[in-house]
């Protein structure tokens, strides 16, 4: 059940964010709980080996070379999920940042 609510909580975030940053947009809340449900696949499989074969530049970047997978990963979205539109490479950054940043405040608000 917790996933579910998560999931819910998460495509509300993404279907804001689609209305607040100039570069990015999402057609409806339908298309935006699509947008979530790719990422999470996407994290699940595409990640893992997309953080294996960049490790050396994550090592040498002390990490931060990890935000460039998550954009990476939204512009992959982008090209999966019709309806959801990232302009570019840095709006799919500032995306990812955004959206973790708001994913752990929300997180640590329902653990409590």
């Amino acid at each position: 059940m917790r996933f579910i609510i998560n999931l819910l909580i998460t495509a509300l975030v993404v279907f804001g964010l689609a209305h607040l940053l100039p570069g990015v947009s999402v057609d409806s809340y339908i298309t935006s709980l699509w947008v979530v449900v790719a990422l999470v696949l996407l994290n699940l499989i595409v990640k893992p080996i997309l953080q294996i074969l960049t490790f050396p530049i994550t090592i040498l970047t002390l990490g931060l070379f990890l935000f460039v997978i998550n954009a990476v990963i939204i512009m992959l979205c982008d090209y999966f999920v019709g309806g959801f539109n990232v302009e570019n490479f840095w709006y799919a950054l500032l995306f990812s940042l955004v959206l973790s940043l708001v994913e752990s405040v929300i997180g640590g608000m329902l653990t409590e």
